[in-house]
């Protein structure tokens, strides 16, 4: 299932093989990657638990049915899954309604594209109430589609959510460029035939065939992004 808002076209721009820009959220367009380890922290603290710093790049930018799952067994911490994923989230939408920083370059990025008409979505492993929180922050008009974590029967790493956004926005994931932070999502792109750009957060990503990676948002614009799509216009 898909949230639709329809406030951008789905035309392509004349002369592009590019016909949709996918966007990851978390430590792509808004920098909280570390205020879901902080919430994971925060909570299992108050559970009688201490996390390994270690942990924290086996749980980024996994699904939260994986990250919580896989807390609960490093910790052996008495409380469900379900419990557990209501404080996880509890405790990072009160982080993010008294900040939410943007990543460099995303502001900027995100008025391009949608000056420019390019269909343009927002693919992530989060929750609808997260991601709607997050919406009000980033703008509901730059996108004319958003996928949530709780919305998919699969979530990243497996091609579900990109091959929905896809669909929903009427493209061909081969002519899709995905922005994304972290391995798993970068997996889930490939895994649906999508070109990748990688923008490492907090673990880095290895360059591969299909794969750019590079420092920053500030580092990727429109023509950019086109000319990642290596198929011929007609």
């Amino acid at each position: 299932m898909t949230s639709t808002v329809p406030v951008v076209g789905t035309r392509t721009a004349e002369g592009s093989a590019l016909q949709a820009v996918l966007l990851d959220m978390d430590g792509t367009l808004v920098d909280t990657e570390g205020f879901w380890w902080d919430a994971e922290v925060e909570v299992f603290a108050q559970l009688g638990h201490a996390l390994d710093d270690s942990w924290r790049h086996v749980v980024v930018g996994g699904p939260m049915t994986r990250s919580a799952g896989f807390l609960l067994e490093a910790t052996g911490a008495d409380i469900t899954l379900p419990e557990l994923t209501m404080l996880l989230n509890d405790g990072f939408e009160d982080r993010i309604s008294r900040s939410l920083p943007l990543m460099p370059g995303a502001a900027r990025l995100l008025a391009e594209l949608a000056a420019q008409d390019v269909p343009t979505a927002l693919v992530s492993a989060s929750h609808r109430r997260i991601i709607d929180r997050v919406l009000d922050s980033l703008g509901p008009q730059h996108f004319a589609l958003t996928v949530a974590g709780d919305e998919v029967e699969r979530t990243k790493p497996h091609p579900e959510p990109y091959l929905a956004a896809a669909a929903g926005l009427d493209a061909d994931p081969a002519r899709c460029a995905v922005v994304e932070d972290t391995a798993t999502g970068v997996a889930s792109a490939e895994a649906a035939g999508c070109r990748v750009v990688a923008v490492p957060s907090v673990a880095p990503i290895a360059p591969a065939g299909g794969r750019t990676v590079v420092s920053s948002l500030e580092d990727v614009d429109l023509p950019f992004l086109r000319g990642l799509i290596q198929f011929p216009v007609g």
